[in-house]
């Protein structure tokens, strides 16, 4: 028995109806719950600690102690910047024995110098190898393309948070013209067209501007057993201060002079991200949320839908290659095929997640069994 649409009655049309809108408020509705809860209010900056670390911030000035500075890095490229007004740095925080990565993403998405003539600069924020064979590749990579920034500090999960600081107290001394800073992890692909022209359409002055994925009210791991314990007498609150997740974010060349300064005050073993959300709470800086950055997720691969994003994680070496390939054909996708691409999308991703529980519950059911 065939069923003809056109013969279906009233009620049978609102459950059809009632289904696609349901469907649409499961896939969509958290995304703009998001939106509208976590956007940045006005600040009114009232507390005087926060006022005196944005007017210390304000009066930062790194001129003097560039000398010393440049001491703390391995590879401190200070004329990469070159005094240029750049409208985007582009900052991916990558390990150094990842070479064959920077190469695919030097000739994948960070292969741009501008954005409708604005000028961008990408750089890579490397720490010190373990290996002398690994720093004598990075020295080789450093004569090709001089796009290297490197720490006097060992490249470690555990020393990420000195890392980002001292990206950041690069910005600051040696590239203090850059409009707006992109944090990235050598992981993620990133949309710089997409992201660009969002940027560009801002209406206000690029002040206090930190954008992300944002992660509301996490709580700090009180487990002792675990290895991200963090006490109470350490941390008193429940909650973390909203933050970016750091797989991408943009902020402003204000934010990273202000994180600087609020970091001196700032001494608890987090996480990165979480670190430099912490610093700009003390600060007077909110982040503001978009769902086109994908934060630690990995979005489904499609044209049109990764036309649109900023961000998506783990993305794999030869899946940057086609990605690349695909978003060079220039292809312009319509208002309804963007739309669709993005349900698609989602709907992959959420179907991944649930596929990546249904096989942990498996696997420990048979390590139990």
């Amino acid at each position: 028995m065939q069923l003809s649409f056109c013969k279906l009655r009233t009620h049978q049309w609102c459950f059809l109806l009632f289904n696609v809108l349901l469907f649409h408020a499961l896939l969509f509705g958290a995304d703009f719950v998001e939106e509208y809860l976590l956007q940045p209010f006005p600040g009114t900056y009232t507390d005087v600690k926060v006022l005196e670390v944005r007017e210390r911030a304000r009066k930062l000035d790194m001129t003097a102690a560039r000398g010393n500075i440049s001491q703390q890095y391995t590879i401190s490229n200070p004329q990469a910047c070159s005094g240029q007004d750049l409208f985007l740095l582009v900052l991916i925080f990558s390990s150094p024995d990842n070479a064959h990565r920077r190469e695919t993403i030097r000739r994948t998405w960070a292969n741009r110098t501008h954005i409708q003539k604005c000028l961008i600069r990408t750089l890579f924020i490397l720490g010190s190898p373990t290996s002398l064979s690994t720093q004598a590749t990075v020295l080789k990579e450093v004569e090709l393309y001089s796009d290297i920034i490197q720490g006097h500090l060992i490249d470690s999960p555990s020393n990420l948070t000195p890392k980002t600081l001292l990206a950041m107290q690069w910005v600051v001394t040696f590239c203090p013209f850059a409009r707006f800073i992109l944090h990235a992890n050598e992981t993620a692909f990133v949309n710089l067209m997409a992201l660009g022209d969002y940027l560009l359409t801002l209406r206000r002055h690029p002040e206090d501007l930190y954008i992300g994925r944002v992660v509301h009210q996490e709580m700090p791991d009180r487990d002792p057993n675990s290895a991200h314990f963090l006490s109470p007498g350490l941390y008193r609150d429940k909650y973390f201060p909203d933050y970016c997740s750091g797989s991408a974010f943009v902020i402003s060349q204000d934010v990273a002079r202000k994180v600087i300064v609020a970091s001196a005050e700032v001494h608890y073993p987090v996480p990165y991200d979480v670190f430099v959300g912490i610093c700009a709470r003390k600060a007077g800086v909110v982040p503001t949320h978009s769902a086109r950055f994908s934060g630690e997720r990995h979005i489904r691969y499609n044209a049109c839908c990764y036309q649109f994003i900023f961000s998506s994680a783990s993305v794999g070496d030869e899946q940057l290659d086609s990605i690349w390939q695909d978003l060079g054909e220039e292809r312009r996708c319509s208002l309804l095929e963007t739309y669709y691409s993005l349900v698609a999308c989602k709907a992959l991703t959420y179907l991944d997640k649930f596929s990546f529980f249904n096989t942990g519950s498996i696997r420990e059911a048979d390590s139990h069994g």
